[in-house]
């Protein structure tokens, strides 16, 4: 039970004591840990519903203290955590709707070689009509993952008066929050336009990711790799050929991932997206890569419905998974018609409130026009601005991986009245505490005195984010 939590705070196992009440359900369905928080699982105590917009029970106020064996609970976390960066809430959701509207993604993605822009956007803004009534994952980011964390640690704490718990922060050097740019190369126009995205993003400070198609999109010659590489930008495989049809089998997928490890091996990739974030995540071994980029916090706007409900790293077996987080350009460009970065910025201060990763896509393809362009400066500005203010790392998709990863491989030790991180990385690792003020879940970094906003999320650290 105390797995997820503990990877997620990296806090000491002693701290964290859960137990289950009860017999779990034999189905698995939806309910809420709080107000805002939906969940998917099984559960003791009542069942859960069968569909995220039915009413669902709330499991918060069953909490309790069994004498030592710390907190009860009458669902598992780490089987609703997984339940719901896996998707597996989608299994019930099989509908014959469900199914229907399956079959009509994937004859448009069969046609969409040949469709006129105009009818693709057309289609586009028809589906998303339809997808925005759904209530399950939350529009346009969903923090279910990190709020059920985080409200379980809060009622180990609501039974603690006056202690904290301490965890080795999210991010290095004690940063508020972290932001990554991606660009995925989807046309020979695109690839010819790299050049000038580069250019604008050094301006800026910050080193992207470009994703490249391997296989019949364009032409990938060495010299195209190298003026990336040679700029100190990265490189990785975007899907095979971005037809769609990666996971249209096991069979398929399998064969395609052989040829997709050639040009990961070619390229010296170590990152992958699947093509119009098309995915099985179960699938995912399969491919010699050290991260993945294919899962959509809340995929509303995808063809491929669900979305991981979290806004931090993960890992997926021994791959680590950097959900994307915000709004693709394409989509809030050509799909809402907006003109301004208005919703990126309302997307930026909501992940930044919840210290996660603030993914972007940005296709050199989409950035052709003025308009797009005067967009994407002003998001950059918007970036580079936050990280002069001390509260945003701008990394790279490789560079957010080895940090993950060394996160993951520290422990916090007792020295004396004090804890301590042990673990390659140590230096840039910072000792954080989470604790009730007047009822509420703060953090505390390095000690000092706490900011909240928010009874479980968003959460304020004690620097004054």
């Amino acid at each position: 039970m105390t797995r997820a939590i503990l990877d997620y705070f990296k806090c000491p196992d002693e701290l964290v004591r859960l137990f289950l009440e009860g017999n779990l359900s034999e189905k698995a369905g939806f309910f809420r840990f709080g107000t805002q928080t939906t969940c998917f699982g099984r559960t003791s105590g009542s069942l859960p519903a069968s569909m995220a917009d039915q009413n669902l029970p709330d499991l918060s106020a069953a909490a309790a203290v069994s004498g030592p064996h710390g907190l009860g609970l009458r669902f598992d976390p780490t089987e609703v955590v997984d339940g719901l960066r896996m998707e597996r809430y989608l299994e019930s959701a099989h509908t014959c709707q469900a199914e229907a509207i399956k079959l009509l993604q994937g004859a448009y993605y069969t046609l969409r070689p040949v469709l006129p822009a105009g009818v693709r956007t057309g289609v586009q803004r028809a589906y998303y009509k339809y997808s925005r009534k759904r209530c399950f994952p939350a529009w346009p980011v969903d923090f279910s993952v990190d709020r059920v964390l985080q409200g379980v640690l809060a009622a180990i704490l609501g039974n603690q008066p006056g202690e904290r718990v301490p965890f080795i922060w999210f991010w290095p050097d004690g940063l508020q929050s972290c932001a990554v740019m991606t660009h995925d190369v989807e046309t020979a126009r695109g690839r010819d336009f790299c050049g000038c995205l580069m250019d604008w993003d050094d301006a800026y400070g910050i080193k992207s990711a470009f994703q490249i198609i391997p296989e019949r999109r364009y032409r990938v010659s060495e010299a195209f790799l190298e003026s990336i590489r040679g700029r100190g930008f990265e490189i990785n495989v975007h899907d095979l050929n971005h037809d769609g049809r990666l996971f249209h089998s096991r069979k398929v997928f399998e064969k395609r991932a052989a040829r997709i490890n050639r040009y990961l091996r070619n390229y010296n990739a170590r990152g992958f997206r699947a093509g119009a974030m098309y995915r099985q995540p179960a699938w995912f071994g399969s491919l010699e890569i050290s991260y993945d980029m294919s899962i959509p916090n809340a995929a509303h706007l995808e063809p491929q419905q669900g979305g991981c409900c979290t806004v931090m790293p993960y890992f997926i077996g021994n791959i680590l998974e950097l959900p994307l987080t915000t709004t693709q350009d394409f989509a809030l460009i050509n799909v809402l018609r907006h003109d301004t970065v208005k919703l990126w910025l309302e997307e930026i201060e909501g992940i930044a409130s919840e210290h996660g990763l603030i993914s972007f896509i940005v296709h050199p393809d989409y950035m052709l026009s003025e308009p797009a362009q005067r967009m994407y400066k002003e998001l950059l500005s918007r970036l580079a601005a936050m990280r002069s203010a001390g509260s945003l790392w701008i990394a790279s998709p490789g560079e957010i991986n080895d940090w993950w990863r060394e996160r993951a491989a520290m422990r916090l030790v007792r020295s004396g009245d004090n804890w301590q991180i042990e673990g390659a990385g140590k230096e840039r690792a910072r000792i954080a505490y989470a604790g009730l003020v007047q009822g509420r879940l703060c953090y505390f970094v390095d000690d000092q005195s706490p900011t909240d906003r928010g009874r479980v999320a968003p959460v304020q650290s004690g620097r004054g984010y």
